[in-house]
């Protein structure tokens, strides 16, 4: 017994640490080995509750929920991203008639991508697969394109902030179940933590397995900071791993961020096998991904409507969805509706009967986090990591050489980073607002803070001053770089207004899907579930929504609504009735999404959200 409690302490603490494993850093560039490509079999991720559970919902809608033809309906869906789109997959699954409405040319909200002038795919964001989205895997299963997936080995990869050029690695071995996986790591690794730090680490995060998730929900108030100063974690955690942790869940810094997102994170991961095997889609998310969600769709009677924004939500004078007016001025009306637009854009819709009332009253309290997603092409093949790297950067979170890690974008040659670039603005954790700053502003810090993590890879370029300075290699001072990989070509995209800021005392204003309005419901990551602000969380929201409807329409049970708090229905009780402002402009950014931007988003973005360049 005192061995198992031994091991269970271990492997709560390697959830943080892991074990080491240094990677080969090239001593010189002549020597530098090409990195190729090699994906990994699919691992068991089924054999889990949490896929057991998700399989379960996805078979109540071909079934128990399926609606005969008197009781099919036509339902409007304002969205086509991913929420929207599986919400529409399910409700379709269920026998009704599915429309969805997306403002923009191109379906996936914060999962979109759309091409260059080059032909070269620029991307929302950078998006990974884990083991532990069990909504997402069962979908590429409904969908039959798991072989999309390009898995990974079992390992997370850190750059070494304070030795460039070094990485160590939290390895995984193949046939340890877990929690005891973790356990073994962290007996390997002898470079993030200390013995004693470790220690002192393990003993704080105990409930979170003993208690669970009335645990993890009691911590929402509390930043990770808090939470690691009140049950006396080491300071040294914080650097070593929580900041890389925070801007990877949410592009918030530790003393930001709400500590039941971590520990809501560690509690998946912790208890699957493979919850934290990674995998990287084999190609640009709209036509891998979801080209296939419409297929299901349309095949079943439903539809998907692209460049058609919402103009207003017209109540008719019980409260109730009369129709929506699309900008064309086509009117749309529906059996139900459900929204599927990220928060920001849904507090601009709220109609005016509805705005006093408290479950809409409560969404003021979200917000979306800004984020920055950069593209870097180079003129020479980085030595890269087929792999997710976290960099444990002060501006960068984390990145991936596409050009090695992804099928479509494989090249032998040259390289491809892309990287995630936060925190963005105060409300994160920074202190600057780079939503506002320029592009070229944003590539400048990020070369240097390359040219610093990498000191081996990135040449010194006056072009960018960042990498004209001494250089530290494993430790050592060094000459200045003579030759070297140059930045051939850059994409910044900016999203102003990203997942829900996960900061402390948020999570209980998260709405449900199902809402006070008898034909209207909601979805999108920021709605109540349990997997937080996420792909998992986004395709499990819609299919939450489509439960609501479908089990609506047969009599059957479904999820009620979710308690709203008491003071925001004092609140709400005094407030004056609003009239919604509607989303103005015609960009992206205007309906929620991220892009490149130029004079027209900039201005666009001023008029509608100017706290991002104060």
């Amino acid at each position: 017994m005192a061995r198992l409690v031994c091991l269970s302490l271990a492997a709560v603490a390697g959830a943080l640490v892991g074990s080491r494993s240094r990677l080969p850093a090239p001593a010189a560039r002549s020597s530098r080995a090409t990195t190729v490509m090699k994906d990994f079999a699919k691992p068991n991720v089924e054999d889990t509750i949490p896929y057991r559970e998700a399989s379960t919902l996805s078979d109540r809608f071909p079934n128990e929920l399926y609606a005969p033809a008197p009781q099919k309906k036509k339902v409007a869906i304002i969205g086509g991203g991913l929420s929207g789109l599986s919400c529409a997959k399910y409700l379709s699954d269920a026998g009704h008639e599915p429309t969805v409405y997306e403002a923009r040319d191109v379906l996936g909200g914060k999962v979109s991508a759309w091409q260059d002038a080059d032909g070269d795919w620029i991307e929302t964001g950078l998006h990974i697969f884990f083991g532990a989205y069990p909504n997402m895997m069962r979908l590429f299963y409904e969908l039959g394109i798991e072989d999309r997936l390009q898995w990974k080995v079992h390992k997370m990869v850190f750059a070494m902030q304070e030795l460039p050029g070094e990485f160590t690695t939290f390895d995984f071995i193949p046939g340890i179940p877990a929690p005891f996986n973790f356990g073994l790591a962290i007996l390997l690794n002898q470079k993030m933590l200390t013995l004693g730090e470790k220690l002192q680490t393990a003993p704080p995060l105990l409930p979170m397995l003993i208690e669970g998730q009335d645990f993890i929900n009691a911590q929402d108030e509390l930043s990770v900071l808090d939470f690691m100063r009140k049950y006396g974690m080491p300071d040294r955690i914080n650097d070593e791993v929580f900041i890389s942790m925070a801007k990877a869940l949410d592009f918030i810094d530790p003393d930001k961020l709400s500590m039941t997102v971590v520990l809501t994170a560690m509690n998946r991961f912790l208890n699957e096998d493979n919850g934290l095997q990674m995998a990287f889609l084999d190609g640009n998310q709209p036509d891998r991904l979801c080209a296939p969600m419409v297929e299901s769709v349309e095949k079943k009677g439903g539809r998907v409507v692209t460049g058609a924004p919402l103009d207003r939500i017209e109540v008719d004078a019980a409260g109730n969805v009369d129709k929506l007016v699309l900008r064309s001025g086509e009117e749309v009306v529906a059996d139900e509706y459900v929204s599927a637009m990220p928060v920001d854009v849904l507090k601009r819709m709220v109609p005016e009967a509805w705005s006093t009332m408290p479950y809409f009253k409560q969404l003021d309290e979200l917000e979306g986090i800004p984020v920055i997603n950069l593209h870097l092409w180079f003129d020479e093949k980085l030595t890269t990591i087929d792999h997710l790297c976290f960099s444990r950067s002060p501006l960068l979170s984390v990145y991936a050489d596409m050009s090695t890690t992804c099928k479509e974008y494989y090249d032998e040659d040259k390289s491809m980073l892309e990287l995630v670039f936060a925190p963005c603005s105060p409300l994160a954790g920074g202190d600057t607002n780079w939503i506002g700053k320029t592009d070229e502003d944003i590539i400048q810090a990020t070369m240097g803070e390359l040219a610093r993590l990498f000191p081996t890879e990135i040449a010194a370029d006056p072009a960018y001053p960042g990498t004209m300075t001494e250089r530290t290699f494993l430790g050592e001072k060094q000459a200045q770089l003579t030759g070297g990989a140059k930045l051939r070509k850059s994409t910044v995209v900016k999203v102003p207004r990203s997942v829900y800021a996960a900061i402390p005392g948020r999570n209980k204003y998260r709405p449900s899907q199902k809402t006070p309005i008898p034909n209207f419901s909601l979805c999108g990551c920021f709605t109540s579930q349990k997997f937080l602000g996420s792909m998992e969380g986004a395709i499990l929201a819609g299919k939450l929504a489509a439960e609501v409807v479908s089990a609506r329409a047969v009599g059957a049970d479904a999820p009620g609504l979710k308690e709203v708090q008491q003071h925001v229905i004092d609140a709400a009780a005094d407030a004056a009735p609003k009239k919604p402002v509607g989303c103005r402009g015609d960009t992206a950014i205007a309906f929620g999404g991220g892009y490149t931007f130029d004079q027209l988003v900039t201005r666009e973005l001023k008029e509608q959200d100017a706290v991002q360049f104060n």
